[in-house]
């Protein structure tokens, strides 16, 4: 298993010589390392894939399997890195529309009164089981669903089976879903307090909901200590993960400000959305900071491609292709050809994908004069994603560091929660 990253499709001002910022990198390598600089009490997450509890994880995929056997949907419950991990996950490895028989359902991650009546009309006609995932247990959004749907699992199985379909993922010691589930004798999986939402796929948050989902977490995990091994090399030439860190840095000092991260398949908007998520609330501190935004190609050259062709140039972009599809399907031959298409009958539908890739790479980068990264995998299944995601952490601190902010705190957050507490009148606001 490997990440590719590839600087073919650079323009003539993006191309830089990665050996003269060793020095750099192999300052922040050592911070990083060490855990010496800012909000190094959150790099719990660098080291957890080799020191993981497997005890843990059986205990996890044990009770996974109770819950696939008994109920028919699991609600996940929970926003940010508590909601966009998990989702991504089981979206990638099981298609947006998935034949598993365990259907998923998500809420906690928004206040919409419309989706929530829907979500609680459609819940009331199923038998479902919840995973509640917040630290704290008093996040807004969270909390408000999860005192609903808790009320509703109550009217449907009563206070003890009600105990049963609720799994809690949170604090080890503290905060109000641990007192709850202790309370009300919840099962429980630990959400580390040293390793922070966005950061979090790769512990229960994760791990548990895909395998509710019938995913492989093992081979999740075995990708994560791949990821963990080939991006924890301090030299520069020889780590794929700080080469992109470095190479977007090095854009954003020259001049870029705006990152448009692209895939080939819908199925990996949510996996952009994570990265989203990692990047802009990592870096998006004191002013500074390119904007990572997000597009699925070849839908949206249809509305964004004129921009990015011929528009002003304020962006790079990142491309995520993934070389083997995990099913497939053949162009028809058609006797009429009015569409005049049977040029590529015969065809598999990935050659056409992988030709509109490589056209637009062309395109976008000789002809409209804008950067372009890539970065490709063979074929994505349980292990290569989660090599994927220790790739782009690493890269994620690197790249904050790189630009001196800290990568784990996120001050700018709270400042729409004081003010909506105040309007609702919250004591204290």
């Amino acid at each position: 298993m490997a990440v590719i990253v590839g600087f073919d499709y650079l323009t003539k001002d993006a191309e830089f010589n990665f050996k003269d910022y060793q020095p750099e990198i192999s300052r922040i390598h050592k911070m990083i390392e060490e855990k010496t600089g800012e909000g190094a009490e959150y790099l719990g997450w660098l080291h957890f894939p080799s020191n993981h509890d497997e005890a843990e994880v059986d205990r996890m995929i044990a009770k996974a399997n109770q819950l696939r056997k008994d109920y028919e949907t699991l609600v996940v419950c929970g926003i940010g890195g508590s909601y966009l991990g998990p989702r991504a996950s089981i979206e990638i490895l099981n298609g947006l529309f998935p034949t598993d028989k365990m259907e998923i359902v998500y809420l906690g991650n928004t206040l919409d009164p419309n989706y929530m009546y829907e979500a609680i009309e459609h819940l009331k006609k199923k038998k479902f089981c919840v995973c509640c995932i917040s630290k704290s247990g008093t996040t807004t959004e969270t909390s408000i669903s999860f005192r609903i749907l808790k009320e509703l699992a109550e009217e449907k199985y009563g206070k003890e089976g009600a105990r049963d379909a609720i799994v809690a993922i949170t604090d080890k010691e503290k905060g109000a879903l641990r007192t709850l589930s202790d309370n009300e004798g919840y099962t429980t999986f630990i959400l580390p307090g040293d390793i922070g939402g966005r950061f979090s796929v790769m512990t229960s948050v994760g791990l548990f909901p895909m395998a509710v989902a019938g995913i492989d977490i093992k081979a999740f995990i075995e990708g994560l200590k791949e990821g963990e091994v080939n991006y924890g090399v301090e030299d520069v030439m020889h780590n794929a993960s700080y080469q992109y860190a470095l190479e977007r840095h090095l854009l954003y000092k020259h001049g870029y400000s705006l990152e448009l991260v692209a895939s080939y398949e819908p199925r990996l908007a949510l996996l952009i959305g994570w990265m989203q998520q990692l990047f802009d609330e990592s870096e998006g501190k004191n002013g500074k900071s390119l904007y990572m935004a997000g597009a699925t190609f070849t839908t949206d050259l249809h509305s964004l491609g004129q921009f990015i062709q011929d528009g002003s140039k304020i962006m790079f972009e990142t491309v995520l292709f993934v070389v083997e599809p995990q099913n497939d399907v053949t162009i028809p031959y058609d006797e009429d050809n009015l569409d005049q298409l049977n040029y590529i009958a015969d065809r598999k539908l990935s050659y056409v994908n992988a030709k509109a890739h490589d056209g637009t790479l062309a395109a976008h980068a000789y002809e409209g004069n804008v950067p372009n990264i890539t970065i490709q995998v063979h074929k994505m299944d349980a292990k290569q994603l989660g090599e994927i995601y220790y790739f782009f952490m690493k890269a994620c601190a690197m790249s904050a560091y790189l630009n001196g902010v800290n990568p784990f705190n996120q001050p700018g957050v709270e400042i729409y929660k004081k003010n909506m507490f105040h309007l609702l009148g919250k004591k204290g606001y």
